[in-house]
């Protein structure tokens, strides 16, 4: 069953939501298991727009462990610190790395006999359910309501990706403040149209 967690942050931030389905459960599992990561460090890889920061906000402002936001992007010293004092401290470090699993090519040896050791989670394509749950969300976000009959239509149609249903979803608020109209089929399959055009 699909679940959403909060994520407390100030009102000058608004709400955001972590949609939570069976296919992300067991990331969200492993991330509240940091006691029992190897080396107290663990790497969180995905897709675009899947979430990864998110997911790094509410793990810090759940008080699990301390997080580096594209520490692949980072300098290797400053990454290499992080995990030492992770090491010190015992609290919790978790690295996420936008490269994608297997792509961040470390070049400093000691942090990446240290990196080789972590925890690894990755998240994964969403399952149907929670394609539909993200459909919802970023529909919500906007004001927009999908219907029943819109939801069957659009979900053997539209890409099982998160960054593809932001956009989709995007480009359907565009249509419908373009058009004045309301969201239909006939205006959700022209915003496939046009998705899948640009591709």
């Amino acid at each position: 069953m699909t679940s959403q967690i909060a994520l407390p942050l100030s009102p000058a931030h608004g709400a955001e939501n972590i949609v939570v389905g069976p296919s992300l459960q067991p990331v969200i599992d492993g991330l509240m298991a940091g006691q029992d990561w190897p080396y107290r460090s663990c790497i969180l890889s995905g897709p675009s727009r899947s979430g990864k920061s998110l997911l790094a906000r509410w793990f810090v402002a759940s008080d699990l462990g301390d997080a580096l936001d594209g520490a692949d992007r980072l300098p290797e010293d400053e990454v290499f610190h992080a995990w030492n004092r992770a090491q010190a401290s015992g609290r919790p470090l978790l690295l996420i790395n936008d490269a994608g699993p297997g792509q961040w090519r470390v070049k400093l040896p000691d942090l990446g006999s240290r990196l080789g050791g972590s925890m690894a989670l990755t998240i994964p394509a969403p399952d149907e359910e929670l394609l539909v749950q993200l459909l919802e969300e970023h529909a919500a976000r906007r004001g927009l309501a999908l219907g029943d009959g819109v939801l069957a239509f659009l979900l053997p149609r539209v890409e099982r990706s998160h960054a593809a249903a932001e956009t989709l979803v995007e480009t359907i608020d565009r249509l419908s403040l373009e058009r004045k109209a309301p969201v239909t089929i006939s205006l959700v399959r022209d915003a496939l149209a046009q998705v899948q055009g640009a591709d």
